[in-house]
């Protein structure tokens, strides 16, 4: 029963591909089936084509939608912006002339603390010379006093 069911199912489907293959001689032969078979190839294309073109035009649209409320909102924002930049570059300059102003006596500072090393550095250098000629003194005055020293213990113990 099984053998007689799949053999039936394969005379039908060699009947079916014999019928298409006799439809397509047909297709072939036939003239006006020929421009029957080209005129559904240019439907279907030109209904791709549409459907490609509808899928463009939704974009399109919702950009414009969208697009022309974003621009709105940028407009109104530059507006309000612009009604608060002469402030802003006023207060600006003003800050500008502030800090010029402090470089310059951070500048007159820095020379007169470079001025007022310069005089420390020269009186320390004037004193260490005091010093070490004081020192030089100091020393050859105690070496002459150990001298006379052991000359005056030499003296008076002989």
């Amino acid at each position: 029963m099984i053998r007689i069911t799949i053999i039936s199912v394969a005379a039908v489907l060699l009947c079916s591909n014999a019928v298409k293959v006799e439809l397509k001689a047909t297709a072939a032969i036939n003239p006006i089936r020929k421009v029957v078979t080209l005129l559904k190839k240019m439907q279907t294309k030109v209904e791709d084509e549409g459907a490609t073109e509808k899928k463009l035009y939704d974009k399109f649209m919702c950009y414009c939608k969208t697009g022309a409320s974003n621009l709105g909102s940028s407009v109104a924002a530059a507006e309000d912006k612009i009604s608060t930049l002469p402030s802003a570059i006023e207060s600006a300059e003003q800050k500008l002339v502030q800090l010029k102003e402090d470089s310059k006596k951070a500048q007159a500072e820095r020379a007169s603390a470079k001025a007022e090393m310069a005089q420390a550095t020269a009186m320390r250098e004037k004193e260490a010379a005091a010093f070490a000629s004081q020192k030089a003194e100091d020393d050859s005055n105690l070496a002459a006093a150990k001298k006379a020293i052991a000359a005056i213990e030499k003296g008076v113990v002989s």
